[in-house]
């Protein structure tokens, strides 16, 4: 059985020297009256949702409602498991991999976008994981639990490096 779901990477720019919050503190307003930001000094830092239980990082995402868009799929779940808002920016790319539950072989694919948060706070989200915390790129990519979610991670930067760019070019950033 094929079942879809959608979710992505949210991620935040912060001055260098910021340390990591686990609120949304920072927004593009106060990094760009920032000093090392007018410099070009920023970080990313990526949300991820965690089970302390099972000891498991992963990207947040979730299941479709009926009638809802793949991007409407994502924007929600992304939501709702991190307490974040966030805005879409691309696309990214999906996963696929397959599970057994009740005796029944399912093929799931998840797509992921690419998301900045914009407001919110991770205190906020719901109770399907019990963590949500910031993390620095590099060691986010060493916390996922899955190999095929840091491959995402890792396309999602280089999605993100172009974006910074043409906002750059385009005097936004």
């Amino acid at each position: 059985m094929r079942v879809y779901s959608a979710g992505g990477v949210v991620f935040r720019l912060v001055p260098m020297h910021t340390t990591s919050e686990n609120n949304f503190a920072t927004n593009k307003q106060q990094i760009e009256h920032q000093p090392s930001a007018q410099n070009g000094e920023l970080s990313v830092e990526i949300a991820l949702v965690g089970r302390s239980h099972a000891g498991i990082w992963a990207l947040p995402k979730g299941t479709p409602r009926s009638g809802e868009t793949i991007e409407q799929v994502a924007l929600r779940e992304v939501q709702e498991e991190t307490g974040l808002v966030v805005r879409l920016i691309a696309y990214i790319g999906s996963i696929t991999y397959s599970f057994v539950h009740d005796q029944v072989r399912y093929q799931k694919q998840v797509r992921h976008f690419l998301l900045e948060a914009i407001g919110g706070d991770t205190a906020l989200h719901d109770h399907e994981y019990d963590l949500v915390q910031w993390f620095p790129l590099p060691e986010a990519c060493r916390r996922l639990s899955y190999q095929n979610e840091v491959n995402i991670l890792y396309q999602a930067e280089d999605v993100l490096r172009n974006w910074l760019a043409f906002q750059r070019k385009e005097g936004q950033q």
